[in-house]
């Protein structure tokens, strides 16, 4: 006999939290703790997306964009942040 239970979520309320205030915070602060990482040249911007809340860091200046080409720097600073 078999335990298995099924869980079936409430998509509408899913998206409702992954768009939510406190997402957006959660993931500002992880973002300003990547951009910190990096220095001067980068920025971050959040934004509400379709189903869920995103932040994005991106390089603004000429400098910051040519070091993260050659080093792919945002990629290491965002894989390096841990939530806290």
């Amino acid at each position: 006999m078999s335990n298995k239970t099924q869980v079936e979520l409430n998509k509408s309320e899913v998206r409702r939290f992954l768009q939510s205030d406190d997402v957006l915070n959660m993931l500002e602060k992880l973002a300003g703790q990547a951009r910190n990482a990096l220095g001067d040249g980068y920025e971050t911007s959040p934004y509400i997306g379709r189903n869920r809340a995103n932040v994005a860091v991106y390089a603004e200046s000429r400098q910051a964009q040519s070091d993260n080409l050659k080093n792919n720097t945002i990629l290491k600073a965002v894989g390096s942040v841990k939530l806290k």
